[in-house]
């Protein structure tokens, strides 16, 4: 059986052949004005509508299919989506960023922030990833990989907010947790290799296709999840402020991050301060995001004077900035793990790990701490690091650590970065990359443990890396979300 539609009215009707003498039932034209209807093959991902990461708008689509091409061959997301319970998706971002005519943006949540900016009642914090300022500038035609540290500063007090913190601190404490329990693993000899944790696009992954490998995971939330549970926990004490008043914003260059900070588990802050009515994090805002913000509220970029952090949890070190690359994290952790292993700090060598580094989707290396010969990988792209899960799984796997970053080149490469033209993604990461590490080249504080601000909050707040404090609010659980997938 064929299906023909009137062209006039938009009847159809199904038959073998259309008569040469059949006429419209509703309009009367003739056999002539009718065509066949041929099936459509819909080569789109599909989107679930309560996806917190990404949307489509279904009048600029054109079916092209690219979106299928870079979840399924770059990302790594293969699935039947007759068999899934709703749409897989890790909430990356990379189909925003690869798709031709803008038809998949990211949800954004600015209006939201505007509303808290606008409440006298509300205390609004934005706390700034490291990736954000070698990016934002291209919002407004400037250099690829410029360092715009400064005029992202003033641009965030422009719009309102009422504290500027920098989430490199995170960054730093997250190491100092993620490096203990790697020592704590090694001598101990359990569950490793561990896997880093910070990339929430990988954590979904390893919970829905491989949840059985989840205590390979390390337990310390990411940057954000622990900022955001300092700030209303220890932050809010040292600046005499009630918690409740306090609307966390995150500027992230990722879209995963929207899903990450509705994970159920990351209400510790609300459990420490007794009230059920706290979250971690309370919005994600991405790169792309605040060039909006800044657009719509005629901010002039450019021509911004420099601005500093607040002056609580304003430091980050070197490690922590380094965290926007892929190896970022390997070689920050690193660093602090030579430390708590020799007692020593780090040699030169391990100040720029040049095996970790590169724009290879996969590095190996092998670091000498004294007696122990750490095998480590660095890698990104999901479709790369399902290797060696299924290594892992046939017991076939000799790491002790392993970083995974899902988008291309690290979070440079987050699908909330700014667009820019398909052919230039590859350059522009690389020079986003190189931003970072010449900014870092600089900084004075190279290692997470050497940030005043660390030893100040450890000394008056947590005490000491994997504390019970430290546990209860800078760690999490994981949980299997298979069911998505069968």
């Amino acid at each position: 059986m064929k299906k023909y539609r009137c062209k006039l009215c938009g009847y159809e009707v199904e038959m073998e052949e259309m008569p040469i003498d059949y006429k419209c039932p509703i309009c009367g034209v003739s056999a002539s004005m009718f065509e066949e209807v041929k099936e459509e093959i819909d080569n789109r991902i599909p989107i679930s509508p309560n996806n917190p990461a990404i949307a489509r708008i279904m009048e600029k689509c054109i079916n092209c299919g690219r979106c299928k091409t870079i979840c399924q061959e770059h990302v790594g997301i293969k699935y039947d989506i007759k068999n899934t319970k709703e749409p897989v998706c890790v909430n990356c971002g990379q189909c925003v960023l690869n798709c031709p005519v803008g038809a998949l943006v990211p949800k954004y949540n600015y209006q939201k922030v505007f509303e808290a900016i606008n409440d006298p009642e509300k205390i609004v914090i934005v706390s700034t990833s490291p990736a954000v300022r070698v990016a934002l500038g291209e919002e407004f035609k400037m250099e690829a990989g410029s360092f715009v540290e400064g005029k992202m500063i003033a641009a965030l007090r422009k719009l309102g907010f009422d504290y500027i913190l920098d989430t490199t601190f995170g960054a730093d404490l997250t190491i100092m947790e993620e490096a203990s329990e790697l020592v704590e693993r090694i001598k101990n000899n359990k569950n490793l290799p561990q896997f880093t944790s910070c990339c929430p696009a990988w954590v979904k992954y390893v919970e829905m296709y491989y949840p059985e490998l989840l205590n390979h995971i390390s337990s310390c939330k990411s940057p954000i999840g622990m900022q955001g549970a300092i700030i209303k926990t220890y932050f809010a004490k040292m600046k005499n402020i009630n918690p409740e008043k306090i609307v966390n914003v995150a500027l992230t260059p990722c879209t995963a991050k929207k899903f990450e900070i509705n994970r159920p588990e990351l209400n510790d802050s609300s459990k420490y301060n007794n009230t059920d009515r706290l979250r971690d994090m309370d919005y994600v805002i991405t790169t792309s995001e605040l060039g909006l913000m800044l657009r719509e509220k005629e901010i002039d970029f450019k021509t911004l004077e420099d601005e500093k952090y607040d002056n609580l949890l304003d430091r980050g070190s070197g490690a922590g900035l380094i965290f926007g690359n892929t190896g970022g994290v390997m070689e920050a952790a690193l660093r602090t793990a030579y430390k708590l292993l020799t007692g020593k700090d780090p040699d030169k060598h391990l100040l720029k790990l040049e095996e970790v580094r590169g724009y290879q989707g996969v590095r190996q290396a092998t670091i000498k701490i004294d007696s122990i010969d750490l095998k480590v990988a660095v890698v990104y792209g999901l479709k790369n690091v399902k290797i060696f899960l299924e290594k892992l799984k046939n017991n076939d796997l000799d790491y002790q650590f392993i970083e995974v970053m899902n988008c291309p080149l690290g979070c440079v490469g987050g699908g909330g970065q700014p667009l820019t033209a398909i052919s230039t993604l590859d350059e522009i990461r690389q020079k986003r990359v190189m931003g970072l590490y010449n900014k870092e080249e600089t900084d004075i504080i190279k290692c997470s443990y050497d940030n005043p601000d660390i030893k100040k909050i450890y000394k008056e707040f947590l005490k000491e890396p994997l504390s019970d404090l430290s546990e209860d609010l800078l760690h999490t659980t994981y949980s299997s979300k298979s069911d998505l997938i069968k």
